[in-house]
């Protein structure tokens, strides 16, 4: 999932509206730790990424889990998502 993560981004495909769901499902293995390390600040970036481009669903996780994480991982997740934002 990772080596997905990473040619979705480099190539520019996950910044169109179309991938939100692509976003979201990014989101959901680093919340799950699925094929990549669990990294719920990862997580809030990609559910957070989704959740601009619409995807509902994505808006309701990544409210959970902002009101799990501290202060610090929240900004660490909002400055992941910003700089990738800024690179697409």
């Amino acid at each position: 999932m990772a080596r997905f993560d990473m040619s979705m981004a480099s190539n520019g495909e996950a910044a169109t509206g179309v991938a939100a769901d692509v976003l979201f499902d990014l989101g959901m293995a680093y919340y799950l730790g699925k094929d990549v390390e669990a990294d719920i600040a990862e997580a809030h970036k990609w559910f957070n990424l989704a959740a601009i481009r619409g995807h509902a669903k994505a808006r309701q996780y990544r409210t959970e889990l902002a009101g799990e994480m501290d202060a610090a991982q929240l900004r660490e997740a909002l400055g992941r998502a910003r700089q990738w934002m800024g690179m697409h």
